[in-house]
């Protein structure tokens, strides 16, 4: 029995040598990693810490103004919350800057900076560098703003309520344009001047105020239909489809459901003569022989088909 525990020991003693020598690099190795690890933390810590005495490195750029950023300035997007900081005070077609009383509330700090009127960068949002030294500094160009879309509904302005609808009707926004072939869409500053007729300063219908930016503009790209489109190309002319032909936009236009994308809004005609359709009005439901083109003039291919090629509206 004493031989049999001696050897059985021995054994033992050589295998805990064994998993000593497998397990002690592994440990090694994650120590190491972990030495890593650590020390990146610290580094990057260390590095984004402001220094007592020096400006932090990721202090806010007030040179800059986005609407969506810092989370102050995305809180104001709603709708209502435009008239905050930029007021209508009359239908001047292009927008205004706010006051300083419109910032001075959350920018007190920056505005009332230890630093010099000419080099203050929150001044140069709305101020020209170079004229900020004098006593009335002037003030930039209003800029584009590219990041927000024109939002306007054709149901609301034509089949809700009175006060919303322009007496004119579609003519109110929807001008004769290229020598009466198109009709003018409404785009840039041209559709202030126009919207302005209905949405001028203080304009309120019910409890709302309608005279506010974000009526009619929200968070977004904006791509307005051009007259040149091919809509326009065909052989057709608004101006020989008015009044005198006892025809008005419904009869060739119909205004859908409201709240739909702007390209399903209003209903087009498909520019299809030979062929019905009965998805939708065409060419042929006027020009069918008996109220428009009767048998002389409809065997007169070119009334329709231009140029060489022969196409509708080439």
């Amino acid at each position: 029995m004493p031989a049999f525990n001696a050897q059985s020991g021995s054994a033992s003693s050589r295998a805990k040598r064994r998993l000593t020598t497998l397990v002690a690099p592994l440990l090694v190795l994650l120590s190491v990693q972990a030495i890593i690890v650590v020390g990146r933390r610290v580094a990057a810590v260390t590095a984004t810490a402001p220094v007592p005495g020096e400006a932090s490195t990721l202090a806010q750029n007030y040179s800059r103004f986005s609407h969506t950023s810092p989370g102050e300035h995305a809180n104001l997007m709603a709708r209502s919350n435009c008239g905050s900081c930029h007021r209508r005070s009359d239908s001047s077609p292009e927008p205004r800057f706010p006051a300083h009383k419109d910032c001075t509330g959350c920018h007190l700090v920056q505005f009332t900076a230890s630093i010099s009127s000419s080099e203050n960068p929150i001044c140069t949002i709305c101020h020209t560098k170079e004229g900020l030294s004098s006593t009335n500094p002037p003030l930039k160009k209003f800029p584009g703003l590219q990041s927000f879309k024109a939002e306007f509904d054709h149901a609301q302005h034509l089949q809700g309520m009175a006060a919303a609808r322009p007496q004119e009707g579609c003519a109110a926004c929807h001008a004769p344009a290229r020598r009466g072939i198109a009709k003018s869409i409404p785009t840039g500053l041209n559709a202030h001047q126009t919207c302005y007729q209905c949405h001028s300063p203080g304009a309120r219908w019910l409890a709302d105020d309608y005279s506010s930016c974000g009526s009619c503009h929200g968070l977004g790209s904006y791509s307005p239909t051009s007259t040149a489109s091919r809509a326009f190309r065909m052989s057709f002319s608004h101006a020989d489809h008015g009044a005198r032909e006892r025809l008005d936009c419904q009869s060739c236009h119909n205004v859908l459901g409201r709240g739909l994308p702007q390209s399903k809004q209003v209903s087009s005609i498909l520019s299809a003569q030979h062929f019905a359709n009965p998805r939708a009005q065409s060419c042929m439901t006027c020009h069918n022989g008996q109220r428009a083109f009767g048998d002389t003039d409809f065997n007169d291919c070119s009334r329709c088909h231009k140029g060489k090629g022969f196409r509708l509206g080439e």
